[in-house]
């Protein structure tokens, strides 16, 4: 049950991280307009444009990106000044134990975890999604009628397709290749000239090709007219862009893994580590409060700023593990699973060491 004080250090907590990334949002949207007032004034775009076509989804993925350690810093800078003003102190006196002090720092960041959970899952990649079709067009000038030519795409474990010129407009495809390989033998191959996207069917149509089979040695070849090709490749898979799994929602994110997986595509551990990252993150929030409870709830000397030092040395080498993390297991092989949880897991292991010598 939640008592008056519960809720006078539940009301610190979150009224000091809703201030402090207040404060960080208006700083980083200011920089932002710094950087990119030319190309909105060349773009003729009008304050409402500028705000509910990007900011509105600037401002949650700069918000998920720093939240973890902004709640560590929040919780830093108010307890050390509990503790600055002898209030923790007074509450150990008065017979209250240090672990229920902590009720309300868990009650605290298990809402903003489920928060940022919440958001990662669903909320940050519909922002995502808003920014980055809007700098596309108005920041990176990004043509997504140009053609594109030599694609060479893996569709599944064993297929692959290329083509000579694509036509994002027309969907439409010169020299086209449709290549099957079992082991490192090459069994089929089909060849057509032009193909187009038939979008009522979900398939390629192809011109006159020629299809040949391969035995061995012996090869076989036989031409017709035209076909339609149902492979698992769309339009939209030719124009995929190295931040797609950023725009995903969770659901469409697990999908996207299933078929690449299907398509045996390098990179997956890419896509795991982002999957995972987005729970991992969550539960970083409550790690990371406990450690900063554990840090500035001791009465020293330095004050506020010895706690805020300490407390940007250790959240510096918590970003510092978790991109090792990260590197090796998406340029490596490291697992996934174990290279997004490791950091959490180490930095667990702190918080219990730093609460066991926090005062009693």
């Amino acid at each position: 049950m939640m008592r008056k004080l519960d809720w006078y250090i539940l009301r610190k907590f979150l009224g000091t991280f809703f201030y402090a990334i207040g404060i960080l949002i208006v700083i980083t949207v200011v920089i932002d307009i710094s950087e990119k007032l030319d190309d909105f004034v060349d773009s003729h775009l009008s304050v409402r444009q500028i705000i509910f076509e990007y900011y509105i989804g600037f401002i949650p993925h700069i918000a998920a990106l720093l939240f973890p350690l902004f709640v560590f810093i929040a919780v830093i800078f108010f307890t050390s000044r509990l503790a600055y003003r002898s209030e923790i102190i007074a509450m150990l006196s008065a017979g209250i134990s240090f672990n229920r002090i902590l009720r309300s720092y868990w009650v605290g960041s298990v809402l903003l975890a489920i928060v940022l959970w919440a958001g990662n899952r669903w909320v940050v990649p519909h922002a995502d999604r808003i920014r980055d079709a809007f700098e596309d067009k108005y920041v990176n000038h990004l043509d997504n009628t140009k053609q594109i030519s030599n694609v060479h795409l893996r569709i599944d474990s064993f297929s692959y397709v290329t083509m000579y010129i694509y036509d994002p407009i027309y969907k439409y495809a010169s020299g086209f290749k449709l290549e099957k390989i079992r082991g490192q033998d090459l069994y089929y191959r089909l060849e057509a000239q032009n193909v187009s996207w038939d979008s009522t069917q979900k398939a390629w149509k192809t011109s006159m090709c020629i299809i040949r089979t391969f035995n061995g040695l012996h090869e076989t070849a036989r031409q017709i007219p035209d076909t339609s090709l149902h492979i698992p490749l769309s339009p939209d898979d030719l124009l995929r862009k190295s931040n797609i799994t950023e725009i995903m929602t969770t659901p469409e994110l697990n999908a996207y893994i299933k078929k690449e997986k299907l398509r045996g595509s390098e990179g997956i551990n890419a896509l795991y580590v982002e999957k995972y990252r987005r729970d991992a993150s969550a539960v970083a929030v409550i790690i990371l409060t406990l450690i900063a409870v554990a840090v500035a709830s001791r009465k020293v000397r330095g004050g506020s700023g010895l706690h805020l030092a300490i407390g940007i040395v250790i959240g510096s080498a918590y970003i510092v593990v978790l991109q090792f993390s990260y590197t090796f297991s998406v340029k490596g092989n490291l697992n996934p699973l174990i290279a997004v949880w490791l950091p959490n897991i180490l930095f667990a292991a702190v918080a219990f060491g730093l609460l066991r010598r926090a005062p009693k």
